[in-house]
């Protein structure tokens, strides 16, 4: 396979480039060096937050992209390449439907903060995987003063078949997402991670043909689609492997981190 003209790596975190305990191996560190070495850009692309990612990046969190809130939010050194926040009322509204739906918590997506109303244990553990910058409020409604990025909606007892169905009517005009077992993220229609892969591709200048991507859900599948060297992990959803030009190892074995050592390995 002729990885030579490879420009750009873009790779979900949750069950792609993170292990299943939701760490990141010390074998990153030193591929990731030799991606800089050979002039190839590094995106992390999630549906975490923002401050979550740049935490879980320190040490490279001014070289690297992120496209955070699945796409709505692209940052590079500091500069907004991409704000897709939701319509302030349609937000409002999102969250009393989701208030009215059995097992369900919801997190109001900020660009300055996660804001929640509930803080059962349960539900905090998931959050606290997820957000960094987090408040609580007595009543999410009453937010202002930020633009929302996403609605994310945790279902413990599993999205597909039961949150998820109650969504239908919206995805005529938002973007609503599988991007877990038990999260669902409901965001602007243009908002996703292919849009984000496009704005990044426009400023450097980078095509599909020069893009590699890993992903394993279903919030990764336009992200798929926006590059010839895509990825699905072992691991994935049958959605992604079917959209997916190549197979990496499951994130239990390194996948990305084998398929990035061969790509840094070739001669340019």
């Amino acid at each position: 396979m002729d990885f030579s003209k490879i420009k750009l790596v873009a790779t979900d975190m949750d069950g792609t480039l993170l292990d299943p305990q939701h760490t990141l191996s010390e074998a990153f560190y030193p591929v990731y060096h030799a991606l800089k070495e050979k002039g190839i850009l590094f995106a992390a692309a999630s549906g975490r937050q923002y401050y979550n990612l740049v935490n879980l990046f320190a040490p490279i969190k001014d070289e690297i992209i992120f496209l955070a809130e699945n796409g709505s939010y692209v940052m590079y050194q500091g500069q907004e390449l991409l704000v897709q926040a939701l319509d302030q009322a349609v937000a409002k509204q999102l969250v009393q439907k989701a208030r009215n739906l059995p097992n369900v918590y919801i997190v109001l997506c900020g660009k300055k903060s996660a804001y929640v109303e509930n803080t059962a244990p349960e539900f905090m553990d998931q959050v606290n995987l997820y957000y960094d910058e987090v408040k609580v409020v007595e009543d999410l409604l009453q937010v202002e003063d930020d633009q929302f990025l996403k609605i994310a909606l945790l279902d413990l007892t599993g999205v597909e078949g039961n949150t998820n169905d109650s969504f239908q009517d919206e995805r005529e005009h938002l973007q609503v997402t599988v991007s877990g077992k038990v999260w669902l993220d409901i965001c602007d229609k243009q908002a996703n991670k292919g849009k984000g892969m496009e704005v990044i591709q426009q400023k450097f200048n980078i095509t599909p043909e020069e893009t590699m991507v890993f992903g394993d859900y279903l919030n990764d599948l336009k992200m798929i689609q926006k590059a010839h060297f895509s990825y699905a992990m072992e691991n994935a959803h049958q959605d992604i492997k079917d959209a997916a030009r190549f197979r990496a190892k499951s994130n239990s074995q390194n996948g990305v981190i084998e398929v990035l050592q061969q790509l840094v390995s070739v001669e340019s």
